[in-house]
């Protein structure tokens, strides 16, 4: 039987930053024209050894289909079992295929493996297709705060209260 259709989800190595660089601003152009921003924040500024360091210092992970890099996160392990979760970012041409579901099931194994309880992330408190999103992951709103200019909610995971759930069904 012929390969139909290949998918992969991986550590990012330094070979994938110019893929991870196209596919962050790709995604966060999509984000500021949703969130009605001006298209000046840091995911669409970033540079190679932006994107190097966090490799270095960072999970970063890279899904690709038929070996083309499709969609990629970062998640900053801070200690104290948190992390943090930025630049969740899927292109264009492939949301809404599942691409982002299986990524953040990766980014969940990835936390529960480091012994993570609870992971944050910032996006647009009134870009509803994102906050939906996270809804649907298990995420909650925490707190909404103006610092960048916009309202961005801060959403938390609770691995604590998920965990104790799956442990009582």
């Amino acid at each position: 039987m012929d390969k139909l259709y290949a998918f992969e989800v991986k550590r990012a190595v330094v070979d994938d930053i110019p893929a991870i660089i196209k596919i962050t601003k790709d995604a966060f152009l999509k984000y500021c024209e949703m969130a009605g921003l001006n298209y000046d924040i840091e995911a669409l500024n970033e540079t190679y050894d932006d994107v190097k360091r966090d490799i270095e210092e960072k999970e970063v992970y890279v899904v690709f289909i038929d070996d083309e890099p499709v969609g990629a996160v970062r998640v900053e392990l801070l200690g104290n079992h948190e992390a943090y979760l930025s630049r969740f970012a899927v292109k264009s041409s492939e949301r809404n295929n599942g691409i982002g579901k299986i990524l953040m099931s990766v980014v969940d194994k990835a936390m529960r493996d480091a012994g993570v309880k609870y992971l944050r992330l910032h996006t647009g408190s009134h870009v509803t297709p994102l906050i939906r999103f996270y809804y649907g992951r298990g995420f909650y709103i925490s707190s909404v705060e103006n610092s960048r200019g916009y309202p961005r909610a801060e959403l938390v995971k609770d691995y604590t209260v998920i965990n104790r759930s799956l442990t009582l069904d």
